[in-house]
């Protein structure tokens, strides 16, 4: 497998096409808004002007865009990823979206001899450029080992989870799970400033112990310096966050934490705050 298609070249994305460049393979990319790819089409990455033009005759087609509709609308349709990629060929969605569509996107590619994986991805913007990711894959098995050298470019913590939707329900235990960690953040934080302590000694002092996450040690200093950058945005969060409580409710699950956090989000949203980091959720907590 030597010839990519990638589409969607937004924060997570970028550094992952790079990632592929680096390991030698010719990487054709597209995205809506041409601007967002000039530096890769700079640094030889090849542009398409459309998806049917990005996954034809293509070895892989990786996707990583925004919502379930943007995935819909990429993979489905007589100008789709299904209908354009080559038999054979492996499409790989590693958008954070929905267990069924992925389900959907499996079975549909299978019929026409294309072979679908959900594999979305874990460890925000750092662990995109680092090369670093944690990647969930769903599918079948021989496609998964088939794939795992692409996979490999951009991450080091890759498994394989189980048949198809298995990755994004595994990526959906990471959601709930980021959602109480930043919240849990962002109140000690908040606890701080009200006691008066130093803060960076505080954070200092706690993240080497039993408190200690990814969360507090990159997005806790974050928080102290008012750095509210998107290395994940607050309406991807929230968007994920929906994705997650309503497979809990199908399921009987009753998740409070991930119900407050997803309220506090949503007010931040409404507030026009939803193009910032999730580590801003701090002013949330100072208000």
């Amino acid at each position: 497998m030597k010839t990519i298609g990638f589409i969607g070249i937004g924060v997570m994305g970028k550094s992952m096409v790079r990632n592929l460049r680096e390991k030698g393979y010719e990487v054709s990319i597209y995205t809506r808004t041409k601007e967002k790819a000039e530096e890769l089409i700079f640094e030889g990455a090849l542009w398409c002007d459309s998806v049917k033009e990005c996954v034809k005759d293509k070895d892989v087609v990786i996707t990583i865009v925004g919502y379930p509709k943007d995935v819909e609308e990429v993979y489905f349709g007589e100008a789709g990823i299904i209908a354009n990629a080559k038999e054979g060929a492996y499409l790989i969605d590693m958008t954070t979206t929905s267990p069924l569509l992925s389900k959907r996107i499996y079975e549909e590619a299978k019929v026409v001899q294309k072979y679908a994986l959900d594999a979305p991805v874990s460890g925000g913007d750092t662990g995109a450029k680092n090369g670093t990711l944690s990647i969930m894959v769903g599918g079948e098995k021989e496609h998964f080992e088939a794939c795992y050298k692409v996979f490999e470019a951009m991450g080091t913590n890759i498994i394989y989870e189980g048949l198809a939707g298995a990755g994004q329900h595994t990526k959906m235990a990471n959601q709930i799970a980021i959602a109480g960690t930043i919240a849990g953040v962002a109140e000690a934080i908040a606890y701080g400033e009200a006691a008066g302590l130093h803060l960076e000694k505080m954070l200092h002092s706690i993240c080497a112990g039993a408190a200690g996450s990814w969360q507090m040690d990159n997005n806790g200093p974050k928080m102290l310096k008012e750095d509210y950058a998107p290395g994940f945005f607050i309406k991807h969060f929230i968007k994920d966050m929906k994705i997650a409580l309503e497979e809990s409710q199908q399921r009987g699950n009753e998740l409070q934490v991930l119900e407050t956090v997803l309220k506090t989000y949503e007010s931040m949203d409404e507030a026009g705050l939803g193009d910032l980091g999730t580590q801003a959720l701090i002013e949330a907590y100072r208000k």
